[in-house]
């Protein structure tokens, strides 16, 4: 089981509480994750992932075992500790601005 962490916007559209708990057939990668994810609550389809490219949105981040994972490979194995239920992976809104 995959424990998934979601901002508060997403976890309000997805009308969950807490973390997400998955079943993510075969390799534990990013693609695998999000993908279960996206299956599990469709209404998350296209807030982390654009529809067409499947490439991670400008905002989004995605971090596991203190490590930025955002700019990884999807299908890159996500670390042991995310793929055994020990940590979560946490999907992040990224915060942008200046100075004022």
């Amino acid at each position: 089981m995959i424990r998934v962490a979601l901002p508060p916007h997403l976890r309000r559209l997805a009308q969950v509480n807490g973390e997400v708990k998955l079943h993510v057939e075969g390799p534990a990668t990013q693609r695998a994750v999000l993908d279960a994810l996206e299956a599990r609550y469709p209404v998350l389809r296209g807030t982390i992932r654009d529809h067409v490219t499947q490439q991670r949105r400008a905002f989004i981040r995605f971090f596991a075992c203190a490590q930025d994972l955002s700019h990884e490979l999807p299908d890159a194995p996500l670390p042991d500790a995310v793929a055994t239920g020990v940590e979560p992976f946490l999907v992040i809104g990224a915060m942008a601005g200046g100075s004022v």
